[in-house]
């Protein structure tokens, strides 16, 4: 009988717990809707759920849970990026921060201090449906013009721009890649 498995022999059936379970199930319909996307970032897991007729996504950042829109699902993906593929401390991440520009009341998606509670990267996400366009660079450069963070991060999950800002010129140089953090 070698190489063989016996006539009864039967597999262990594997019991999830139904929080597992369901959260699976959640996930299995989000692929299958035309709106969610496999984006340019290793796969993590997320705690999502189902409210009604809304799917949530649940904020590590912010504690709680947030509805789960294509431009969210980016921002959830890229804050897991930082966290733990570039070891980012994630007391110094801060989600949709809120900035003035020209007397208006206006949201950074994602924006990192340094230990000294400098702003280190302003970080803006779009939905991957949206394409990194020059307006979409002129928003980020506008809300560091307030923020005065020395790295930039334009994403829409699919596509990634890192610019290094130059403090006193304010002129940005593109990098190949997103800079580790440096604290």
């Amino acid at each position: 009988m070698d190489g063989q498995v016996p006539v009864s022999y039967k597999p262990k059936a594997v019991k999830l717990k139904s929080k597992y379970l369901h959260q699976l199930k959640i996930w299995v319909k989000l692929t299958r809707r035309k709106d969610m996307q496999q984006l340019n970032f290793p796969a993590y897991k997320f705690d999502i759920t189902k409210q009604r007729d809304k799917y949530l996504i649940f904020d590590i950042i912010r504690k709680k849970n947030v509805i789960l829109t294509p431009e969210e699902w980016v921002r959830q993906n890229f804050v897991r990026f930082m966290l733990e593929e570039l070891d980012y401390p994630r007391s110094m991440v801060k989600v949709e921060s809120g900035l003035k520009v020209n007397q208006l009341q206006k949201r950074s998606d994602v924006l990192v201090y340094d230990r000294s509670a400098t702003p280190f990267l302003l970080a803006e996400c779009k939905s991957w449906k949206v394409p990194i366009s020059q307006s979409a660079f002129d928003q980020i450069l506008i809300y560091n013009q307030q923020v005065k963070a020395p790295y930039l991060v334009l994403t829409n999950g699919i596509h990634h721009f890192c610019c290094a800002v130059d403090p006193k010129s304010g002129k940005a140089r593109f990098l190949d890649s997103i800079p580790v953090y440096l604290g």
